[in-house]
């Protein structure tokens, strides 16, 4: 007789499965992140030095933390590349239907889509120039990477022009535009792996550092970046500056079942009123009329803020008129707080391109394109 598996057994049997098939999935993996605002701008940061042969930059992300909702900054770091040939595929995050997906990097042998996330150092939103291998060694390009030519023989120097400087941190209404090209589609099909232990040793240590949660650092974290995956002493680098104007979400940085400080902006007459930032160009006519140009900016947010206002004036006043039951009510407010938090934060996005279009050109490094 036939013996029946246990649905114990079966259920086993189909995770197994499951996992097996998405670690042979060639495509970028993802996390579906149930969260409507995004991460803050990337900060500004100087690159360590490269600490021997073989090592390769990945550039730093903010990750999510769901146990106190908030993000928190992964540094970048150097990390042996686990095979020959291969390359690292920074992780990106983007928008889709509401909500935020993380989509996770990895390591192949071409570079494939980030978002057209900028995160300086070779990877300006696609493709890669930080170096190549040849004859089954990695040569560095000095003009963009942070290398010792007395330890480190294999080396070039190819300048890039690279003039549009940004730091927003997602791909999505907002931020980001770009879309895969061809061959980023063919690279995310090739075999590639997922980060490496190292890597997953790496982010643990962050998530597990309170000072480079975002509602504490607000963008500018202590440690930005380290010579060595999960050294955050010798060698780290701290963040020279914030990306951009950050301000954490109510929730964010609270521990598990807590009170974040304050409720949640329902409507725009919940949010604080918006802040104007002093320029310091050193130049009086461009700090003049960086004012201008922020004063028109504001007036027009202020009046976006208001018409939102008044579409949600409206729903509620048909709502009383309907006398409809708290579960109705209840998703309506839900869907104004995410209408408030969207418009809060395309605001904040266009402030800080307003913020980078004026500001001076980033010194050696600062996350971006370095000078040998």
């Amino acid at each position: 007789m036939r013996k029946l598996l246990s649905p114990r057994t079966v259920l086993f049997t189909l995770v197994v499965l499951a996992l097996f098939a998405a670690i042979s999935t060639p495509s970028q993996a993802q996390i579906r992140i149930s969260v409507g605002f995004g991460p803050p701008p990337l900060p500004v940061y100087e690159q360590p030095l490269c600490p021997g042969d073989g090592y390769f930059w990945t550039p730093g992300y903010w990750a999510w933390d769901g146990d106190f909702d908030d993000y928190y900054w992964i540094p970048g770091t150097w990390v042996m590349a686990p095979e020959v040939g291969f390359f690292w595929t920074p992780p990106y995050w983007g928008w889709d239907n509401g909500a935020f997906l993380f989509y996770d990097g990895y390591w192949g042998p071409q570079i494939g889509f980030y978002g057209g996330i900028d995160y300086g150092f070779g990877y300006f939103g696609e493709g890669f120039v930080g170096g190549r291998w040849d004859g089954g060694h990695f040569f560095y390009n000095r003009a963009v990477w942070n290398v010792n030519v007395e330890v480190i023989h294999n080396v070039y120097n190819e300048r890039v022009e690279h003039n549009v400087i940004n730091h927003i941190s997602f791909n999505g209404p907002g931020g980001i535009t770009a879309r895969p090209r061809p061959q980023d589609e063919a690279a995310a099909r090739e075999r590639h792996i997922g980060p490496v232990a190292a890597q997953t040793e790496h982010r643990n240590a962050a998530r597990g550092n309170p000072e480079l949660r975002a509602s504490a650092n607000h963008g500018k974290p202590a440690i930005a970046a380290t010579a060595r995956p999960g050294d955050f002493k010798s060698g780290a680098m701290a963040a020279r500056e914030a990306g951009g104007e950050y301000t954490p979400h109510s929730s964010r940085g609270a521990a598990p079942g807590g009170n974040a400080g304050g409720p949640h902006a329902n409507h725009p007459h919940d949010l604080a009123p918006i802040d104007r930032s002093n320029p310091n160009t050193g130049n009086p006519k461009t700090d003049k009329k960086y004012q201008e140009q922020q004063d028109k900016l504001i007036s027009r947010q202020n009046k976006d803020r208001e018409k939102l206002q008044q579409q949600q004036d409206k729903e509620h006043a048909r709502l009383a008129k309907q006398n409809v039951d708290e579960t109705k009510k209840q998703q309506v407010e839900q869907r104004h707080q995410q209408q408030t938090e969207q418009l809060q934060q395309k605001h904040t996005q266009q402030r800080q391109q307003l913020q980078q279009k004026y500001s001076p050109p980033p010194a050696r490094g600062g996350g971006k394109k370095q000078q040998p």
